[in-house]
């Protein structure tokens, strides 16, 4: 997530299909990069409004998904199908389960932005609470552990030996994410009630004189949680669920893989509800809470989390910024729609939280 892609969400009104013609022209760019079609492509959106838009396209024989950027009101760092397809290429056959990659295509012309072309999927989305409510058990557990593994796995990657020793840069991670969303919060935060902002100030204080520590380098996914994974629950009787693939890598970078553990927590706060605008999956308490996922994070053989308790902090300013944004340009009259009308109520929640950690003993 990011103050430019709030959260994934269902079609907005008026979100354009893909045209006849600009399936014949994704056809070529397939064809080119030796995809074999059995036929015309049809595309039926799968989500959009508020991320990349995502359309599953299919032949009548194979099925692909592609994805692209809103049409309008996009900023140039975000909705970055180049780079998702960039490092799940670079994962293919690491062990992590990522879509196949197809092509990218960033000649804007053809379909009024880039795209990139990934093989399908099959798997469950489970992206509410009432999608969650509807697994059993020993299935929810077995999904923590089936995530919590495939991270881990992800932060074992050696990302110069797959290719992605430029995909971002290695040190300073902390340093610079803090830079970040502290310039964003002065962009966004100024409609903030004065103890909001005081929070954020102070926030962003502690964390200038309390910075994590780096002590490993990795692949970052930016933003992993449940509904970024295609889960395969379907198995015979006794084999236990597993992620048929990660996905939505916009966010994603070289840096310190604690900070994908530290967001995975942050997320659990019950905040992202009014950020999303819907009961998720992931505040859901059927989920193990912010230490539970932690610790099954750290018995899949993950990095050592050093300076969690930091990581928690810098994760809830930029979660809190990113909910100022929503609220930001909601104020502004730019956008309406659930999440949206109430995100501003998430801000001062997730300050606080960050301040308290802070306060604790030292992970």
């Amino acid at each position: 997530m990011n103050p430019d892609v709030p959260a994934p969400g269902v079609p907005a009104p008026g979100t354009p299909a893909l045209t006849e013609g600009e399936l014949a022209a994704v056809a070529e760019v397939m064809t080119g990069a030796g995809a074999d079609l059995a036929g015309p492509l049809t595309a039926r959106l799968i989500a959009g409004g508020r991320s990349n838009l995502t359309f599953r396209l299919e032949d009548g024989a194979s099925a692909w998904v592609l994805r692209t950027p809103p049409r309008a009101g996009r900023t140039p760092s975000a909705h970055d199908v180049a780079r998702e397809l960039r490092v799940t290429s670079a994962l293919a056959g690491s062990g992590v389960p990522v879509p196949p990659a197809v092509v990218l295509c960033e000649d804007e012309s053809l379909i009024g932005g880039p795209f990139a072309v990934a093989g399908f999927v099959p798997g469950r989305t489970i992206q509410t609470a009432a999608q969650l409510a509807e697994l059993d058990g020993a299935t929810v557990d077995g999904v923590v552990v089936a995530l919590a593994s495939t991270l881990a796995a992800l932060h074992h990657v050696d990302h110069v030996a797959v290719g992605l020793e430029r995909f971002g840069r290695p040190d300073a991670y902390a340093a610079r994410q803090l830079t970040r969303w502290a310039g964003q919060w002065e962009i966004v935060g100024g409609e903030a009630e004065p103890s909001v902002r005081a929070m954020a100030d102070s926030l962003v204080t502690a964390l200038g004189d309390r910075l994590p520590r780096q002590a490993a380098t990795g692949i970052v996914h930016g933003d992993y949680r449940i509904d970024n994974t295609l889960l395969a629950l379907d198995g015979a009787p006794g084999v236990p669920p597993t992620v048929a693939a990660v996905v939505d890598w916009e966010l994603s970078t070289i840096g310190d893989p604690v900070a994908d553990v530290a967001m995975m927590c942050v997320y659990r706060n019950a905040a992202l509800d009014l950020v999303i605008g819907e009961p998720t999956a992931w505040t859901s308490p059927r989920l193990p809470d912010a230490a539970g996922l932690a610790a099954a994070y750290e018995a899949a053989g993950g990095v050592p989390l050093v300076d969690l308790d930091e990581h928690l902090a810098l994760g809830h300013l930029k979660l809190a910024v990113i909910a100022a944004g929503i609220d930001h340009r909601h104020r502004a009259g730019a956008t309406s729609g659930p999440g949206f009308d109430t995100a501003g109520q998430a801000v001062p929640v997730l300050l606080e939280a960050g301040l308290a950690v802070l306060g604790g003993e030292r992970g």
